[in-house]
């Protein structure tokens, strides 16, 4: 079939993509635990990024699997779980570059022999069945694929795979652009949508159609390229030629051999016989048509050809590597006649390869595979004996004897004729390569930098980095590096150098929310307000009563344990006790009147509706106190579960049972038995005993209460009847998962009055008290945070100075501890201070003057690293990290390190799951040691400078008390089992299919990693997954053990713990593990692919469909429910779609004239009002006694039943709203409400509000948060669609959670959110290697920071450290923004209108909006979107490189950075573990050996050990040397691997990027656009952005333009100056814009 039948629809396709592309996130493609997420990578992809490596000369293989190596040890390091897929079909697409046809067969070869990687090449295409079913199987969370190929028609294949990935529902993952830094990489990733699912769908016949063709396409431009280089040959004549030569090498080697020899002998005896047939077919056309072309290669020239061919595989086979990388870099190209013929050798070795692997009784060594040939090489020779044979220098006896074999095995494959002698090499004269005049690259005259560090003398490089500089090299004081230093004055930290003002910080220029010093009465009445409105809040989040503290002073530390009776009781101990028992006995009597009055009603109220019975009496258990009492309750409840269940069971006869009041009734026995065993009596038991047995449990009924049993048929019918048809474990399992009882404490704690903690809760306490540290991991809800209340009461009633920081990762979550706080705590405080402060970047009060401080981590450390909050810092006497798992973040994870290491109080560390959680508090234990040496220093030095004084102040005291220990306290069992299910569509109609958590685990993944660890089942998926292995193994040995009825700690237990549950769970477990270990993998299997749901059937989009699933939810008495999605426009429009679909089920129900009646009684309110309004003035005018008092109350009376009629008539109803409207009363509703008046977003979260829907996501306004976090957990609202943030701490509480949206971050860390701790920085810790990286690049800091004038040889702050400072978060474009502003170029291009005016053009503005645009929030597009973009309406989308002068400033910039860079990495590599240098990273085929001494020519040609010292030796192959160290973007894959330091550690900020391809990647113009449209919708619409993301970026870019101003201002001795002037201009007008989004 014509392929060009189907170009258009192959286009359509294309666009498909690339409208997709564009949307892209470029994020981290790997969190933690990623080892639950096996994704896939496309070896064709993987190949064309390699091949397109910058650095990378053709024809240079080692160099090539080097590349390919690295990015796959990468992939591994970072935890990749991944296999590599090379399908057949694609293999069509290099014959017209046969060049790389033998390089994909080895390399496909080489990592299925060489290496552990997982390489699938069984697949004919992505269309397959096969492939289909692989994919079902291994559930792929993403592929690696390339976005374009080498061609068209490799890049409409991509195509072809990508649109089948998100068909089956596979996201793709581009591998341009990719980014990788020591933890992360960076990728394009494109989530499988439902549209393209759909496109998919409608157009797979036309598809599979267009992809036949293709292939058939592809076939047809094979013959094409092989007719010029074979003729007439036949491929399958060739492939049987390349056959009979294998097997002729192997009689005459039947020993064996290594693949390059093999590879050099039966390729060039092939290419020889072929191009001989092909010179014979030419002569004889030639003589047919009596034409005469340009002459050919003659056969003795190719012969020659092949000889120098056969010398350079004897180079390779002698030579090592440290060697062949100093070989000489030949420029001169090869002749066309050459390069022709070498083609034909390369169709030849994919001949050879493509067959060789077949050979499997032959033992022949694929080592080596990753060598095959050296083009350099082949060069180097190939120009010695054109140009510098007279020098007639000697091979070497060994590389002459390989040579010589080599050759003579060529001619004896050669059979039609005679190849000639090995020697001499060249017998012609026509030279192989063209011409140059400069023939050979000139390393030597490469200009590198000095090489040594400036000299410094400071304590801290003395301290951390001392024990390594004896092995490296400092420059002379004379040096010119050194003299050239310019002096700066020193940087004060508290005033400007140069303008003498005092300087601020981030907390100064933070908006102050109250001004702490004002008594204005409006001001004050706005506190007022704030506070009562936060303690409304705070009262949302939780039912506690708020505690007055009273200062207390030091007391000595109580710590509660077991403790030894006293032998007497003191007077007032016994009068204590006697009161306390009087208390007990009033309460009791008061709870027994009360049950006396209430329990009439309940009973019978459980006759009438036993659930709604039931309901009333667990809440007077709740309010209960007396345990006697509560135990009666439950009696009489028992009672009547007893009762129902027989009248049940009597109405119901044989058929299958509801068992809601079976589980009912054991609810009440798990109470009676468990929570009440002393108040037990023998007339109890047999009630609960007679229970049992109705439930057809007789063998617990016996062990409670022994009866005579009685055996006649009648009784056992009886029985029947009334069971419940399983045994009792099975039926606790499967029926009271819900209900089963965690093992509790009972004995009070005096710290505690609320409840009775758990063992790991008291230790928290304990922690506290003793003023140590502690790493806390309990799951969500389990009480972890109240140690955390604990200890700012404890810091509040020792004194009015000390103070508690609560570190927390989101503004929603400080907003709401600061609300619980306010809440909890009162406490009489002098004037001026305040109990509670926040401080966040958007606001902050009370922050310095407050106790409790709830803060984010950057603003934390802005005050911990201020000189002026030194004493403030030293007040704190706690800090408590919420969520810090967000140390393993990607944003931010650093800022949370820095806290952690930095602080020297005892700190609390709280988490849900932490992965790794003893080696966080080892790390933590070492950073404490430190401290604690620190201060013992500190403190010697302070006792010799005191001997003799008075003793040090209280707060000394307190300082010297501290204890340095770090405790780790773990709970694991969550208070109640979490299940999952997947949402379906089909034809309409809304599904939920449990999903078993083994459902997500394959074969594979159990064998390598075994269950994950936070792998939970609830106790009847333990049930199910037994069932399961019992029914998929016959003869399973262990059925009977693993029997839930025989399970040792189930058998004969009336009540089933959780605990129990927990050690079924992990027999359950270890017994599959076992199955998958020991050989049962079939069964295994099995079981895993029956736990899996059936086919999820998705026929409509799931986003349209989204009221539906709101609606399903109602119906099954799921809500309150929280949706996550992760697009923050996806989470606002799902939220109005259920609203909009509530209000047209509202109006379908409407009657007809309903509307208009309204409108009616709108107009006659209307004048009614008007006529009570004309009344009252009339009245107020008459002096006398009003004496139409009767028609006033007419008109009010009326206008009361007009309003209550038209409330009426526009009332929503209750099945058209989710809202609950007894939830909250009006005036409360309206205090909510009336927050949000004036914000952005409030009257649409009013009106969403109304129907009982909200979202949630970072971009609202912080009030606006609060509505919805208020109104949902008060059940007003019981629909809330939000993005993932919600998800950090915040409380509120619902039935369900839905994920309704797919998302790169939707992945093993959001979804557990946990982290790796063994990331970021604690990077160095036990990691020697690492902590020396890390040495050598804070060296590099330095000496950057003293060549850019920032620090002084002493380690002294100087120039513009604040100014660079103030913009650490934009680094390296800050330091770029110093180097413009240092130039001058903000003072040429801030020119005002005219002279003496203080105003700037939009010209100027817009200039000065594309500079910062280039600097700061940069986010770029994919290069395909670039190279055929679709046309735009507002904005320009891409942006503008920097003005001329700018853009040199940058590049000298760059070039200065750059140099310093390549000298730094030259004087480190010396540290660099050579020995694995020459080693291919993930195989580790060594390259090392001893070099060629006996061979003149090979140390001839390879003599250029210069510039060869920072750079790969792999690297070296290709003709790179130190020298490039210094061409921007050629550092990210040259240099030694194993020092550790990367590109991205270098301050370079390149003006343009380009990825793997070498395609240009454009950076996104939305601030510019913003600036000049002003529109958001813009942004969405052209610059294809989130529109809460945009909002994001654009408020950070105003942000920064605003710190800019403020630094500028404060750092100018000059009023009017024109910068300053001009960013408090742009600064203003940006916001302006801003603000009115």
């Amino acid at each position: 079939m014509d392929l060009e039948k189907y170009m258009m629809f192959l286009e359509d396709m294309s666009q498909l993509i690339l409208n997709e592309v564009p949307k892209a996130d470029y994020d981290s493609l790997f969190n933690d635990f990623v080892e639950s997420e096996f994704f896939l990578l496309d070896g064709d992809s993987l190949l064309i990024m390699c091949v397109c490596e910058k650095s990378l000369k053709q024809g240079q293989d080692l160099h090539f699997f080097y590349l390919v190596e690295r990015y796959l040890v990468d992939l591994i390091t970072k935890g990749g779980q991944f296999a590599v897929v090379f399908f057949k079909d694609a293999e069509n697409t290099y014959f017209n570059l046969p060049e790389l046809l033998p390089l994909r067969t080895a390399l496909i070869l080489h990592l299925q022999h060489n290496t552990n990687i997982d390489v699938r090449t069984d697949f004919s295409g992505c269309l397959s069945q096969e492939w289909e079913a692989f994919l079902e199987e291994s559930y792929p969370y993403f592929l690696i694929v390339a976005d374009e190929g080498l061609n068209n028609l490799q890049t409409h294949l991509f195509n072809f795979l990508i649109i089948q990935s998100w068909a089956l529902k596979i996201n793709a993952v581009l591998f341009a652009g990719q980014v990788a830094d020591v933890l992360r990489l960076y990728a394009y990733f494109m989530p499988s949508r439902h549209k393209n699912q759909m496109f998919f769908q409608k157009n797979r016949r036309t598809i599979e159609n267009a992809y036949r063709s293709l292939i058939k396409q592809l076939e047809k431009c094979r013959a094409l390229a092989f007719a010029p280089l074979f003729g007439n040959l036949k491929w399958e004549n060739m492939m049987e030629e390349a056959h009979e030569t294998i097997s002729l090498l192997k009689q005459l080697w039947p020993e064996g051999s290594d693949i390059r020899r093999v590879l050099c002998v039966t390729s060039c005896s092939l290419s020889l016989r072929f191009y001989h047939q092909l010179l014979e077919s030419r002569s004889e056309t030639t003589a047919a048509h009596q034409q005469v072309e340009g002459k050919p290669l003659a056969l003795q020239e190719v012969e020659d050809l092949c000889k120098l061919h056969c010398l350079s595989v004897a180079f390779l086979l002698c030579l090592p590597l440290s060697q062949r990388a100093c070989t000489r870099f030949v420029t001169s190209h090869w002749i066309e006649d050459i390069q022709t013929f070498l083609k034909m050798k390369k169709c030849c070795d994919y001949f050879i390869l493509s067959d060789v692997n077949i050979s499997e009784s032959w033992n022949l060594d694929l080592t080596h595979l990753s060598d095959l040939s050296d083009e350099l090489l082949l060069k180097n020779i190939a120009f010695y004996y054109e140009n510098e044979n007279a020098q007639g220098l000697h091979l070497g006896n060994v590389i002459t004897k390989d040579y010589e074999h080599l050759w003579d095995t060529v001619s004896k494959l050669v059979r039609p004729f005679d190849v000639g002698k090995p020697f001499p090499l060249r017998t012609t004269k026509r030279p192989f390569l063209k011409k140059n005049p400069s023939p050979i690259k000139d390393t030597s005259m490469e200009k590198m930098p000095s090489l040594g560090f400036i000299p410094m003398s400071c304590q801290v490089v003395d301290n951390f980095v001392g024990d390594i500089l004896k092995d490296l090299p400092f420059l002379t004081s004379d040096d010119p590096v050194v003299t050239s230093l310019v002096k700066q004055k020193e940087f004060d930290e508290l005033v400007h150098w140069h303008s003498h003002k005092p300087l601020s910080d981030d907390y100064d220029r933070t908006k102050c929310q109250f001004n702490e010093k004002s008594r204005d009465p409006y001001y004050l009445r706005s506190v007022q307000k704030y506070h009562v409105f936060q303690r409304f809040y705070g009262n949302s989040l939780e039912s506690v009563s708020s505690k007055f503290v009273v200062t207390q002073g030091i007391k000595p530390r109580k710590f509660y344990g077991p403790t030894s009776k006293k032998t007497q009781e003191t007077k007032a101990e016994i009068i204590t006790r006697e009161n306390k028992k009087r208390l007990l006995a009033k309460e009791e009597e008061k709870e027994e009147k009360k049950w006396s009055v209430l329990s009439f009603s309940i009973e019978e109220e459980m006759k009438e509706d036993l659930n709604s019975g039931i309901k009333n009496l667990e809440d007077f258990l709740k309010s209960c106190k007396s345990s006697s009492v509560k135990f009666r309750v439950e009696m009489v409840g028992l009672t009547a579960c007893l009762k129902a269940w027989k009248e049940y069971c009597q109405s119901e006869g044989e058929t299958t049972k509801d068992l809601s009041i079976a589980v009912q009734m054991m609810k009440r026995i798990y109470s009676v038995v468990e929570k009440y065993p002393e108040l037990l009596q023998e007339a109890d038991r047999q009630v609960i005993a007679k229970c049992l047995r109705y439930l057809g449990f007789e063998e617990l009924a016996s062990s409670l209460h022994l009866t005579q049993v009685a055996g006649n048929v009648t009784k056992e019918k009886r029985k029947n009847k009334y069971s419940v048809g399983i045994g009792p474990a099975r039926f606790q399992l499967q029926y009271m998962g819900p209900y089963l009882l965690r093992d509790e404490r009972k004995d009070p704690d005096p710290r505690v009055q609320d409840f009775i903690p758990d063992t790991w809760q008291r230790e928290l306490l304990d922690v506290v008290d003793k003023n140590e540290s502690a790493v806390i991991v309990a799951p969500t809800s389990s009480g972890k945070t109240y140690a955390s209340y604990y200890c700012m009461e404890r810091v509040l009633r020792e004194g009015d100075d000390g103070v508690v920081v609560y570190v927390a990762p989101t503004k929603a979550l400080v907003n709401q501890v600061a609300a619980t706080v306010q809440n909890r705590f009162r406490k009489n405080l002098p004037d001026g201070e305040a109990l509670c402060g926040v401080f966040t970047r958007d606001y902050r009060h009370d922050a310095l003057n407050s106790q409790i401080l709830i803060t984010v981590p950057a603003c934390f450390e802005i005050l911990l690293l201020a000189p002026h909050r030194q004493a403030w810092v030293k007040r704190i006497r706690y800090v408590i990290f919420d969520e810090v798992h967000c140390l393993g973040g990607e944003i931010g994870a650093e800022i949370w390190e820095h806290l952690l290491v930095m602080i020297r109080c005892p700190f609390l560390a709280l988490s849900a799951t932490i992965s790794n959680p003893e080696h966080l508090t080892e790390w933590l234990q070492s950073v404490k040691r430190y401290w604690k040496q620190a201060d013992e220093r500190m403190g010697q030095n302070i006792a010799s400078r005191s001997v003799g004084c008075r003793p040090g102040s209280r707060k000394d005291c307190l300082l010297a008390k501290q204890s340095y220990r770090v405790r780790l306290v773990l709970y694991g069992e969550r208070y109640n089992d979490l299940e999952k299910h997947i949402c379906s569509v089909n034809n309409g109609v809304i599904s939920f299919n449990h999903f078993h958590p083994c459902a997500a685990l394959t074969t594979d993944h159990i064998e390598k990693y075994g269950f994950p660890s936070d792998l939970t089942l609830s106790p009847r998926e333990m049930v199910q997954l037994y069932d399961t292995m019992f029914h998929f193994w016959a003869g399973w040995p262990r059925a009977q053990e693993l029997c839930p009825e025989e399970f040792i700690h189930f058998k004969n237990k009336i009540v089933i713990k959780k605990s129990d549950t927990r050690k079924y769970e992990e027999s359950l477990k270890a017994e599959l593990t076992d199955w998958v270990k020991s050989g049962c993998v079939k069964q295994a299997r099995m079981v895993l692919k029956h736990l899996r749901p059936g086919s999820v059937i998705s026929s409509e989009n799931m986003a349209d469909m989204f009221p539906l699933l709101v609606e399903k939810l109602k119906q099954m008495e799921k809500l309150p429910a929280l949706f996550f999605l992760f697009k923050l426009g996806a989470v606002e429009e799902r939220a109005r779609s259920v609203k909009t679909f509530l209000e047209k089920k509202q109006q379908r129900k409407r009657p007809p004239k309903a509307d208009k009646e309204a409108h009616d009684m709108e107009n006659k309110l209307r004048k009614v009002r008007k006529s009570i309004e004309k009344q009252k003035t009339i009245d107020e005018k008459s002096l006398k006694k009003p004496r139409n008092m009767d028609q006033s109350l007419i008109h009010e009376a009326e206008h009361d039943n007009l309003l209550k009629v038209l409330e009426k008539n526009l009332e929503i109803p209750q099945d058209c709203t989710y809202a609950d409207q007894k939830a909250l009363d009006a005036q409360t509703l309206q205090t909510v409400f009336d927050r949000v008046k004036l914000t952005r977003k409030g009257a649409e979260l009013k009106a969403l509000a109304a129907r009982g829907v909200g979202y949630h996501h970072s971009s609202l306004n912080f009030k606006e948060k609060q509505l919805v976090e208020i109104l949902f957990r008060k059940g007003f609202i019981r629909v809330v669609t939000a993005t993932g943030t919600l998800a950090l701490g915040i409380n509120m509480p619902c039935k369900s959670v839905v994920f309704a949206q797919n998302s790169i971050y939707l992945d093993a860390l959001n979804y557990r959110q946990v982290l790796s701790v063994l990331k970021h920085s604690l990077l160095s810790f036990k990691q020697p290697r690492t902590l020396e990286m890390l040495k050598l690049y804070f060296l590099f800091a330095l000496q950057f920071l003293v060549k850019e004038g920032y620090l002084d040889r002493e380690g002294n702050p100087v120039g513009f450290a604040g100014l660079v400072s103030h913009l650490h978060y934009h680094e390296p474009s800050n330091l770029v923004f110093v180097s413009f502003l240092v130039r001058g170029l903000f003072h040429n291009l801030c020119q005002p209108t005219r002279k003496g005016s203080k105003l700037f053009s939009q010209d100027v503005m817009e200039k000065l909006v594309l500079v910062l645009a280039n600097l700061f929030g940069r986010t770029y597009f994919p290069a395909k979107f670039h190279e055929s973009p679709p046309k735009f309406y507002q904005s320009k989308v891409f942006l503008e490189d920097l003005p001329k002068d700018f853009k040199d400033a940058l590049d000298q910039y760059n070039k200065n950075v750059t140099e310093d860079f390549a000298s730094f990495l030259m004087i480190v590599s010396r540290l660099a573990d050579m020995k694995q240098e020459y080693q291919l990273p993930l195989s580790h085929t060594d390259f090392s050996g001893e070099e060629c001494e006996d061979s003149q020519l090979a140390s001839y040609l390879m003599s250029c050990k210069e510039g060869r010292v920072a750079i790969s030796p792999f690297v070296c192959l290709s003709g790179n040397s130190d020298g490039d160290l210094l061409c921007p973007g050629t550092l990210d894959h040259v240099t030694l691997r194993t020092i550790g330091i990367s590109s991205s550690q270098a301050p370079v900020l390149c003006p343009q990027r380009f990825d793997n391809q070498g395609r240009k990647m454009p950076l996104n113009a939305y601030a510019l656009d913003f600036y000049k449209h002003g529109s958001l919708t813009g942004l969405v619409q052209d610059n294809r952005m989130n529109e809460g993301l945009a909002y994001q970026l654009l408020k950070d870019f105003a942000l920064t333009i605003q710190s800019i101003s403020v630094s500028l201002r404060e750092l100018c001795v000059n009023e009017e100056d024109n910068v300053v002037l001009a960013f408090e201009q742009l600064s203003k007008s940006f916001l302006e814009k801003f603000n009115k989004i």
